[in-house]
């Protein structure tokens, strides 16, 4: 492959057929460096929307003004405990209030994100810490544990506890109580140097200034991306405040200090960090926090409760509220932007979606490495398409053939993204950067095609990647799980539809002891790993399809 360019050249406008059919009043280009950091963005969020509510989580709402002080009370303890700009912050805990508090004090204080998913069996989050080496770790008390098993392994300077309702003000030792007591979601856990978060809180303070630009690190987002292995996708300041903008631009319709948006879906996933929690900061929006999705008569109670003007999420999450008791008895008159990603959004789904709300559900496409988002179809869109629409402003997209030579339209090929939301590249690994950033083009590994009028439509992915609810999982990391166990001989790990027609893990395994059971797969799986990777089918086999050289042919499982 070819070395990167700093400065690759812009395609020429005719190579670009998609600015024709943008929608009238979308720019074909935005400023990335109209704000200088993402701390720019949220301060002048907080100057203009003071009063207005911001976060409402489990029945207590912040408003920008508090935001504003809270997360200054928290970035002013990282700066006492020592942080330094570009230092890490692992944010490990769902969506409650204490995120976007914490989110927003790191960046404040010059840190970088290092977002954990809250789920994480102990090896996986060995794992993470290992390679991110944060200065800080906040993590919520139903996780504690996790980290209490690796802390020997991969110490974390300075760790932070919170609890659910820590935020909740009287509320805050009753759901304490019952996620204790009544539901039992905290193991017991002992870590005698931890900060308590509501001390840190309490103790206030307002933070120094850091003087960040676009250049900065603001995220350490983990990924598989386009080769498999986990890794830290390195955003800076300029490539997230470049996709908030361009997303910003493509939505018309929403209007600044006038929105409230419902973020079921996590917030430590790079679709709802800046889809939900960053672009809607921007806009001076009432952000809904769902720190269940799971509970969906709960997330349908808390609908019927708020009208909401904009919502996201994944196929899986829509189709479920489909069939939720309640939820056609939600107001959606006001509804402007549902938007889908993070996987495939199904024809059925949508037309399903467009059947009870009325409105549509749109789809979009991105990843990490993109920051994340690359595509959306066009808003106005009367219904299902099955493309995932034209690139955003500032954004180039080409497929290219197995030489890597740009493809005519209507070819299938590999899809690439140029612009300036793509990332810096992998943290600690540049063997791995050079493989998917070439001449400034990021190659995403997924097949796609591009028509005549700009829009695109994912065909297949290149590598054999699995996409559980809109999360990444990898064979190679399954079959390294299932493997540990001393019965297998043989594993190949697959993504098969399932009875609700979305993907699933399946293993296929080679007996090495005749007594091995689909349940001793399955426990150790739950043991080593986290719930969404967790096998649904094993089955077991004589023998394996394997290429010439030995390999598993993993498309013949299939």
């Amino acid at each position: 492959m070819a070395p990167m360019s700093s400065t690759p050249p812009r395609l020429p406008a005719s190579e670009k057929p998609w600015l024709g059919s943008y929608p009238p009043g979308v720019p074909a280009e935005i400023d990335p460096d109209s704000f200088p950091s993402l701390v720019a963005v949220a301060e002048d969020s907080f100057r203009r929307y003071r009063e207005l509510p911001a976060f409402t989580c489990m029945g207590r709402t912040l408003t920008y003004a508090e935001v504003d002080a809270l997360s200054g009370a928290f970035a002013a303890f990282l700066q006492q405990r020592g942080l330094r700009r570009g230092d890490r912050v692992a944010l490990m805990m769902p969506n409650v209030l204490q995120y976007p508090i914490c989110l927003l004090g790191t960046l404040r204080a010059g840190g970088v994100v290092v977002n954990v998913n809250p789920l994480y069996t102990p090896r996986e989050l060995r794992d993470q810490l290992a390679d991110a080496a944060p200065r800080v770790l906040v993590v919520m008390e139903t996780s504690a544990h996790v980290y209490e098993q690796v802390e020997r392994e991969v110490a974390v300077p300075e760790v932070v506890v919170t609890r659910f309702g820590d935020m909740l003000g009287w509320r805050g030792p009753l759901v304490d109580f019952a996620v204790r007591r009544l539901k039992k979601l905290v193991a017991p856990w002992s870590l005698p140097q931890a900060s308590d978060f509501r001390a840190v809180i309490a103790a206030g303070g307002a933070p120094a200034h850091v003087e960040l630009n676009g250049d900065d690190l603001a995220f350490l987002q983990y990924t598989g991306g386009t080769t498999g292995v986990a890794k830290g996708a390195m955003l800076t300041h300029r490539n997230v405040v470049a996709n908030l903008l361009q997303v910003q631009a493509w939505c018309t319709p929403l209007q600044p200090g006038c929105e409230r948006v419902v973020t079921a879906l996590p917030l430590y996933h790079i679709f709802a960090l800046v889809a939900n929690a960053l672009l809607f900061v921007r806009l001076g929006a009432h952000n809904l926090l769902i720190p269940n999705p799971r509970d969906l008569r709960g997330m349908v109670k808390t609908l019927q409760r708020w009208p909401f003007t904009a919502m996201t999420g994944v196929n899986t999450l829509f189709n479920a509220l489909l069939h939720t008791p309640g939820f056609e008895r939600v107001d959606f008159s006001g509804l402007k932007v549902c938007l889908g990603g993070g996987m495939a959004v199904h024809r059925s789904v949508a037309e399903r979606w467009r059947e009870v709300t009325g409105k549509p559900l749109i789809e979009g496409y991105g990843l990490t490495e993109a920051s994340p988002v690359v595509c959306v179809n066009r808003l106005d869109v009367p219904e299902y398409t099955g493309s995932i629409g034209l690139p955003l402003p500032s954004t180039e997209i080409m497929v290219t053939d197995d030489h890597g030579r740009p493809a005519p339209p209507n070819t299938v090929g590999e899809l690439c993204v140029r612009g300036p939301q793509v990332m810096r590249g992998y943290w600690q690994r540049p063997d791995e950067t050079r493989k998917v950033l070439v001449d400034g083009w990021l190659h995403t590994g997924d097949i796609a095609t591009i028509d005549e009028r700009g829009y695109t439509r994912i065909v297949d992915r290149k590598k054999d990647m699995i996409v559980v609810s809109g999360f990444k999982v990898f064979p190679n990391e399954i079959e390294a799980i299932v493997a540990q166990l001393p019965g297998v001989a043989e594993v190949g790990a697959v993504g098969v539809p399932d009875a609700e027609g979305n993907e699933s893990v399946k293993v296929v395994i080679v007996k090495r002891d005749p007594s091995l059971t689909e349940e001793q797969v399955l426990a150790h799986c739950r043991e080593k790993l986290t719930r969404y990777k967790v096998p649904k089918t094993v089955e077991f086999r004589a023998s394996l399809p394997k290429s010439n050289v030995g390999k598993i042919l993993r498309r013949e499982l299939r």
